[in-house]
């Protein structure tokens, strides 16, 4: 499942990165065209090898329970086996983390589907979106797009998580938050990281031989 809201106006905002993520995976791996259902829209087919349905709800986020909960019901799924993928502001831009159960963290799509569910205990699939610093700014973060800066870091983290999906689709959580943590590390960043590195190298040698 991935979260979000209808309609052109909210696309590019960083509350439906959730959407973003699972239109990603249904373009990397083919899947068929999306069709309505259960207050949604769904596609399903095989992701390197293991059958996964995608849905999107298009009840708008602070109802998105419905949606979920019709699907998860007619599927008879277990709720471990329900992948929610979310927008979180308390993760850096850019981070993946994949959590079992927990709260909803003020998040109201998660409110809404533990509330027809019934239970917290479906994995989320965090994709942080940093936090704007103060809590009455937060509305307007969330519902604003993705900076133009932002982008290249967007598009990246992107491609990451429909690469590794068939790891997530096989229970393997740590394997693909390695593969997402790996495909987007900055390059720039890395260079920087390498530059400190041999420069303490350099010094620590300087030292040892006084």
């Amino acid at each position: 499942m991935g979260l979000g809201n209808p309609g052109r106006e909210y696309e590019g905002n960083r509350h439906n990165v959730g959407f973003m993520a699972v239109e990603r995976i249904a373009d990397r791996w083919r899947l068929p065209a999306w069709r309505a259902k259960w207050q949604g829209r769904v596609t399903e087919g095989l992701v390197d090898g293991e059958r996964v349905l995608l849905l999107e709800p298009l009840t708008f986020m602070n109802e998105s329970g419905r949606s979920v909960a019709a699907a998860v019901r007619f599927l008879k799924l277990p709720f471990p086996d329900v992948v929610v993928f979310h927008d979180e502001l308390d993760l850096a831009p850019g981070k993946v983390r994949v959590k079992l159960g927990g709260g909803v963290a003020g998040h109201n799509g998660l409110r809404s589907i533990a509330a027809c569910l019934g239970t917290q205990d479906f994995k989320r699939v965090r994709i942080g979106i940093g936090h704007p610093g103060h809590k009455d700014k937060v509305t307007g973060h969330v519902l604003s797009d993705f900076a133009k800066s932002e982008r290249p870091w967007l598009e990246r983290l992107l491609e990451a998580i429909a690469e590794a999906a068939p790891l997530l689709a096989r229970g393997d959580d740590s394997g693909f938050m390695n593969k997402v943590a790996l495909a987007t590390r900055d390059p720039e960043e890395e260079a920087r990281r390498a530059e400190r590195k041999a420069a303490r190298a350099t010094a620590e040698r300087g030292q040892g031989s006084g």
